[in-house]
């Protein structure tokens, strides 16, 4: 297996395998991968137009990959390579001609299978054979909760370094993005985009004000700032947006406990921690290293025994919500309950 970081250095080189299988459930990295290389590998527009084939999936008679094997063995009309990419193969179910055809590959071939949400039993003799013979492989995993955040800070700040733009964002916004748009990154990138192209002359920073008015996203109303309300203590704020949280659709019960559940099981670490600062902590945590300080004063109010039963709380609160002995409770009351016992 190929990552993604790997395979695009790689092709930046030039250097090319004889054939890729680009597959997983986030669709995100397959895309630029196919994108590059039909953009690239092939410099001249007419080289492109006589020597470069896109082929989906749904359009092969039979399922089966057989023309698109065809196309690849034949030779450049152009004298350089040829570039064959088949794109939604997800829909192909016979492969049998790809095994063959990667026993002799076509030298000035490159041939791209691009598999989106999920991918082959590479267990198959035809993927183990893709292998041995040179072929490529690239999983595209969907990102994990934890690593949202991170990753859109790396993609504004990588957005904002590229267009030369002197603006800056605030720790809170990826944090908030995460949490609301979850891990459709292409959905993600165009709430960015929306973002920096609707700041407002003068604006240098991306602020949690910013997102509420360009993306509808409640600054005052989210989990953040109920974690924040829990940190200090505060029940009349932390009441306020639990009554907020049920009287709205976008807010599931589900949804919301695994972030404060995170937040508790990450403080009941830094508790252990022999090493507290920002530096070290933050690795650990798997936060940046100003959210190191919320830790800190939570540590404060929650000792590492009450941390230890607010993560029973979270556990009783999880059984409750899937019908623990067949009874039914309500978001409302599960709520309430739940913050009663945080903060008391």
């Amino acid at each position: 297996m190929t990552k993604y970081e790997d395979l695009m250095k790689q092709l930046r080189k030039e250097d090319y395998a004889p054939a890729y299988l680009l597959c997983g459930d986030e669709p995100y990295y397959i895309d630029l991968v196919s994108q590059y290389i039909e953009q690239n590998v092939l410099k001249d527009e007419g080289a492109r137009m006589m020597d470069q084939v896109v082929i989906y999936g749904k359009d092969l008679q039979g399922d089966d990959i057989a023309p698109a094997i065809a196309q690849a063995r034949g030779y450049a009309m152009m004298g350089g390579k040829q570039v064959v990419i088949v794109k939604e193969a997800q829909t192909i179910k016979k492969w049998e001609a790809l095994g063959f055809y990667m026993e002799h590959p076509q030298p000035s071939s490159l041939l791209v299978i691009c598999y989106k949400f999920g991918s082959p039993d590479k267990r198959a003799s035809v993927w183990k054979n893709f292998e041995s013979n040179g072929g490529v492989m690239m999983v595209s995993d969907k990102l994990r909760d934890y690593q949202l955040p991170n990753w859109i800070q790396k993609y504004i700040d990588t957005y904002i370094k590229d267009n030369g733009l002197n603006i800056s964002v605030a720790p809170q916004v990826a944090p908030l993005l995460a949490e609301y748009i979850g891990s459709d990154l292409l959905g993600l990138i165009k709430a960015i985009d929306k973002l920096i192209l609707g700041m407002p002359d003068g604006q240098k920073t991306i602020d949690t004000a910013l997102v509420e008015r360009n993306l509808g996203i409640s600054k005052d109303y989210n989990v953040f700032e109920l974690q924040s309300a829990l940190i200090a203590g505060d029940v009349l704020k932390a009441n306020r947006i639990i009554k907020y949280f049920t009287a709205s659709k976008t807010h599931p019960i589900q949804k919301e406990l695994g972030v404060l559940y995170s937040f508790f099981a990450n403080l009941m670490l830094y508790h252990y921690l022999p090493d507290k600062t920002d530096r070290v902590a933050a690795p650990i945590l798997g936060v940046a290293p100003f959210f190191v300080k919320d830790y800190a004063l939570a540590a404060k109010r929650y000792t590492a025994g009450k941390t230890m039963r607010i993560i029973g709380y979270f556990r009783d609160t999880d059984a409750k919500m899937k019908g623990l002995n067949g009874v039914n409770h309500e978001d409302d009351d599960l709520w309430k309950e739940l913050i009663y016992k945080i903060l008391h």
